[in-house]
């Protein structure tokens, strides 16, 4: 069986460059992923399709393996993906779980907030910029880009 955190380091590179093989070539042909924002993604070539849609969308997205906790069979990471913008890149935080099988990814739960109107979400507070787990993918002024308190 290959490394599951390289497999899922390599996971984000492929979509990060549009890799559309590369990103399907990631996931059992079964795969799913399911996320807090929309319905669930079934089977590796929908998958690959769907995150090179959101590439596009967001004119040249990419995303960033923060942190890392897993074994042979299941992991949980914190991720960011970095949004280009109207020259600034925002950065959208999450955690996802993951199950693998065959050496691939099998399933994949997402747990982030979509806000249009701040799409730079993460933790309330939690102090980005300090944290050297976060560093790799903070492109700098992430700090003035707080989400909002809500009650």
């Amino acid at each position: 069986m290959s490394d599951p955190e390289v497999l899922v380091r390599d996971y984000f590179a492929a979509c990060s460059r549009g890799d559309v093989a590369g990103v399907a070539g990631s996931f059992c042909p079964d795969a799913v992923v399911y996320d807090t924002n929309h319905r669930p993604i079934r089977g590796a070539e929908a998958i690959a399709a769907f995150f090179a849609k959101v590439r596009d969308r967001s004119g040249g997205a990419t995303w960033h393996v923060d942190t890392y906790v897993g074994d042979e069979h299941a992991a949980a990471i914190e991720w960011t993906m970095l949004v280009p913008g109207d020259g600034e890149t925002v950065a959208v935080r999450g955690s996802e779980h993951y199950e693998f099988a065959d050496g691939r990814i099998r399933q994949i739960r997402q747990y982030w907030t979509y806000d249009p109107d701040n799409p730079a979400v993460g933790l309330r507070d939690y102090p980005y910029d300090e944290d050297p787990r976060f560093h790799a993918a903070n492109p700098g002024r992430m700090s003035d880009r707080s989400t909002p308190d809500r009650p």
